[in-house]
C-alpha cells in the first residue's frame, strides 16, 4: 500500500485532465518549461561571469608589481602576498 501502481497514475491523470482540461495543462507545460529555460540560462551566466572574474583574478595575480619586486626578499611579506 505504499506505492502506487500504473492503474493509480493512470486514474489520477484522467482526473486531472478532466477538472484542469487539455489547454490548461498545455499552458502550464510551457510556462514550466519557459521558467525551467530561464533558470538554465540564470546559472550559465553566473557561472561565466565567475569564470570571468575568476580570470581578471589569476591574471592580477600573475602580474609582478613594483612592490612585490622590492619586497620579495623578505619572507614575512611574501605571506600576504596574493
Amino acid at each position: 500500500m505504499g506505492s502506487f501502481s500504473i492503474t493509480h497514475w493512470l486514474i489520477l491523470l484522467v482526473v486531472v485532465v478532466i477538472v484542469f482540461g487539455t489547454s490548461k495543462l498545455k499552458n502550464a507545460g510551457k510556462d514550466l518549461g519557459g521558467a525551467v529555460k530561464g533558470f538554465k540560462d540564470a546559472v550559465k551566466d553566473e557561472e561565466t561571469e565567475h569564470a570571468r572574474k575568476h580570470r581578471v583574478l589569476d591574471h592580477d595575480a600573475d602580474t609582478p608589481t613594483k612592490d612585490t619586486k622590492t619586497h620579495s626578499s623578505n619572507k614575512a611579506d611574501d605571506k600576504h602576498q596574493v
